[in-house]
């Protein structure tokens, strides 16, 4: 049967734009559409840059009513709005005060595909959170629909005056243009492989393809399975001063204003209500460690970010938790991939030396980590101030 290939790549015009979604296109466009879709014969319908919602929501129509494979690449931005705080795909004319307006609900793409048979739908993902985006990922999951595979990536904002690319879907359509196309799982992960560390401390995608069907007609409901896993939000301390109101809302509300020293402030404040009331090592202190590094993440200090990531892992490992378990991983990976953010080589190699520490204990579920970052230290190294 004919299969069906959905090309949406999508991002703001001007300075709200994160990511250049469409420079993926022509790299997916050399791809043969029977490669792109995994079938005999494909049609491929292209959306580069849309400007409307309801121009999308037509498309994700037309395609979700073919009776074949369908297979979706979407590369873009992922942003919340203001109003309800829901997941959004950013388009052309989307600033962030008109994400609401301007802007694809991802629900509507979870909704679209609902009534298709299981199994028929693959997603494949690219996309960059904005700040309040990535800050609300923490404690949600994309959900994409439960009937359809998701294979990608969510990558944090980039650097300040830097636009990135979808090198995860890049990398893809480079995969695939040699002819060939693995199941989805193997082109997945040869992706992230090929990405190394410019993948560390992104939210992995994997939700495996829903099986048509097994004895007694049960379909099983697949789960949103990042990797690592991020565990589910602990207890939320209360605010020393103001216990009524969430003080995630207050952070979010500094961090959009600029305020960024107030944000920290704040959530070290909790920090250490958490470490006095559970201790130090407990899953209420460790979760306003973790905000701490977003945030000095957010206020592009890699550095700093960097190091408290690295106070978390050595914090989780002394309290006993082993180096494969899941928050380790993340906390480590998070250290790495702002380590390579840091531009100061004093503070680079200093960073780098309990890195590496941290990778001989902790090498990941990726091949190269510890290599990647002793590599580095000996470039460093070689590099006269």
């Amino acid at each position: 049967m004919p299969g069906t290939v959905l090309l949406l790549a999508a991002s703001p015009v001007g300075k709200s734009r994160l990511v250049d979604a469409a420079s993926v296109l022509p790299v997916l466009a050399a791809v043969p559409p029977a490669v792109l879709s995994g079938t005999d014969t494909a049609n491929v319908v292209e959306l580069a840059d849309p400007l409307e919602p309801q121009a999308v929501l037509t498309r994700l129509r037309a395609v979700a009513a073919t009776p074949g494979p369908l297979t979706v690449f979407i590369a873009g931005q992922l942003a919340l709005d203001r109003r309800q705080h829901l997941p959004h795909l950013a388009l052309a004319r989307t600033t962030p005060a008109t994400v609401r307006y301007t802007a694809l609900p991802w629900q509507w793409i979870r909704e679209e595909f609902r009534l298709r048979s299981p199994g028929s739908t693959t997603l494949l993902v690219d996309l960059h959170a904005d700040a309040e985006a990535w800050g609300w990922l923490r404690t949600h999951a994309l959900d994409s629909g439960r009937n359809n595979a998701v294979f990608g990536r969510i990558a944090p904002p980039p650097s300040r005056r830097t636009v990135a690319v979808p090198a995860y879907m890049k990398t893809i359509a480079t995969i695939l243009r040699s002819g060939w196309r693995p199941p989805v799982e193997q082109l997945h992960q040869q992706a992230f492989t090929r990405l190394g560390p410019e993948a560390y401390g992104d939210v992995v995608l994997t939700v495996p393809p829903v099986p048509v069907a097994v004895p007694g007609g049960f379909v099983p409901r697949p789960t949103y399975r990042p990797e690592p896993p991020r565990p589910q939000a602990p207890d939320r301390p209360k605010a020393p001063d103001r216990p009524q109101e969430d003080p995630h809302v207050q952070i979010t509300a500094a961090v959009q204003a600029g305020r960024h020293q107030d944000a920290d402030a704040l959530a070290l404040a909790h920090e250490q209500a958490a470490a006095r009331a559970h201790g130090v090592a407990s899953e209420q202190a460790l979760h306003w460690s973790e905000v701490r590094a977003d945030l000095a993440m957010f206020a592009r200090d890699s550095a700093r970010s960097c190091r408290i990531w690295l106070t978390v892992a050595e914090t989780r490992l002394t309290a006993g938790q082993s180096p494969d378990a899941p928050t380790v991983e993340k906390a480590v990976d998070r250290a790495h991939h702002q380590w390579g953010q840091v531009r100061d080589k004093t503070r680079a190699q200093e960073l780098g030396a309990l890195l590496a520490q941290l990778r001989a204990r902790v090498p990941g579920r990726r091949p190269g980590a510890l290599e990647n970052v002793q590599k580095q230290l000996r470039e460093l190294q070689a590099t006269p101030f």
